[in-house]
């Protein structure tokens, strides 16, 4: 691995969360910047804020596979070191995303991409999984992550780079969102 290559994948991993931090910390600014003519055509802050969203994930998948093939020598086949590591990371896969679609469940669009935040009255929620955790979203992404890795990259030596990476990220953006 090269610190380039690393340093790349930090740069274009860190955007959606500067976005969403963004979003959070300056509510106003970005309606403002939705009502823009290039913007406005994607719809409300809302409908822009989940097309990012959707943007984000597949430049996130991307990075990820990008990852495993440069390291993988070209391939993108597991790593491989039998099937423990495969079920683990299958497990945290399913665990993640059970969370990700309580989230969505519980709260619609409207309440995953800032409803609070941008005008919408969003009643707050207790029921799982935010009786388990304060941002289960966050906890099922980074669930996801590390499964992801642990199945396609363990036991090579960057297995947890990316991993670790990301759950830094959700854990600033879980600061500075709130």
């Amino acid at each position: 691995m090269t610190l380039w290559v690393f340093l790349a994948a930090a740069v274009l991993l860190s955007l959606e969360r500067l976005c969403y931090v963004y979003v959070a910390r300056a509510p106003g600014h970005f309606r403002a910047f939705c009502k823009r003519p290039a913007v406005a055509s994607w719809g409300e802050p809302i409908a822009v804020l989940q097309r990012l969203f959707y943007g984000f994930k597949g430049l996130q998948l991307a990075v990820f596979f990008g990852w495993c093939y440069v390291h993988g020598q070209g391939s993108l086949s597991p790593a491989g070191s039998g099937l423990l590591p495969l079920a683990i990371g299958a497990g945290l896969i399913v665990v993640g995303q059970i969370l990700n679609f309580g989230v969505f469940y519980r709260l619609g669009a409207v309440g995953v991409f800032y409803g609070n935040r941008l005008g919408h009255d969003i009643p707050w929620c207790r029921a799982f999984p935010f009786s388990w955790f304060r941002h289960p979203q966050y906890v099922g992404t980074v669930c996801s992550i590390w499964g992801f890795f642990l199945m396609m990259r363990f036991p090579q030596y960057d297995w947890y780079m990316l991993p670790a990476l990301e759950t830094a990220y959700y854990l600033f953006g879980a600061y500075f969102e709130s």
